[in-house]
């Protein structure tokens, strides 16, 4: 069965958490997500003025979804995605097992290394080593969350036998979705290796060819394609219509995220009500 959920960058500016979450439980969506951004230096970074005002002003996505938690029983509440080049291990592992502990285990943490490499160098980030930061971090998380006594020691991640409670109430912790990427063996190898799954956005890079990568590797591991978690956003470059979404189930992603642009409370308002419109002819 499809799940289908809402995904917003919340602001000061948009609808709220609490609104849109409200909404989703309501209408029968299964989960609501949000993206992050600690911030947005004013120094040049790749994609130079074209993005919008909106990236100086993400709240916290975990402060966002403890509000969803809070007003919500059955939805998931995801990440997508959380900059792990934003976050060190430790911290972020209690956040993510106490959102889900006091949620009774509905958190789906969707991460990424993000595309600002200004944004990461402020963090002392090497936009090279992105990824390599980003897999120690991961398991650094898993350790925490799947043992009383945890440790880690690699290149970037290192910390002696620690104590580290409260531990996620799903056990091990929460699956990990792995965000975007544009080579499909390397997407397969992440997804595979150090991930639960798989989050991409629709429209900025083809799916099929890291899906088909995605099914290989899980073969070559012997993981069973059914244990990962592959989902996609859509609505941030394209349009969604209902020809999209069955082309993404066709293509074997198990969870559909329509993705809320902020234009105006109002018109923000009919986008959700089409939306809940578009997920009814899926039920």
């Amino acid at each position: 069965m499809v799940e289908f959920g809402l995904m917003q960058a919340s602001t000061e500016d948009t609808l709220q958490p609490v609104e849109v979450a409200r909404f989703a439980e309501e209408q029968g969506f299964d989960a609501y997500f949000v993206g992050e951004h600690t911030h947005l230096p004013t120094a040049p970074h790749r994609y130079g003025d074209a993005i919008s005002d909106d990236y100086k002003k993400f709240y916290d996505p975990f402060v966002s979804l403890t509000l969803a938690a809070a007003v919500t029983e059955r939805i998931k509440l995801g990440t997508g995605v959380c900059l792990l080049t934003e976050h060190h291990p430790i911290t972020l592992a209690k956040t993510v097992a106490t959102l889900d502990h006091v949620s009774g285990g509905r958190v789906v943490l969707g991460v990424g290394t993000g595309w600002n490499d200004a944004e990461m160098e402020n963090y002392g980030i090497r936009f090279s080593e992105r990824w390599a930061v980003c897999g120690e971090r991961i398991r650094a998380m898993k350790e925490i969350w799947a043992n009383d006594i945890a440790e880690f020691h690699g290149k970037f991640v290192e910390f002696d036998p620690l104590w580290c409670w409260p531990k996620p109430a799903q056990r091990g912790g929460p699956k990990v979705l792995i965000g975007g990427g544009v080579i499909p063996e390397t997407i397969a190898r992440r997804v595979v290796g150090l991930g639960d799954g798989w989050i991409p956005l629709d429209g900025g890079h083809d799916l099929e060819a890291p899906m088909a990568a995605i099914r290989e590797e899980a073969a070559r591991s012997e993981r069973p394609i059914e244990s990962l978690d592959l989902t996609v956003g859509l609505g941030l470059m394209t349009e969604i219509t209902e020809q999209r979404i069955e082309e993404m189930i066709e293509m074997g992603f198990g969870r559909v995220l329509f993705v809320l642009p902020r234009k105006g409370r109002d018109e923000d308002w009919e986008t959700l009500q089409r939306y809940a419109e578009l997920r009814k002819r899926f039920s």
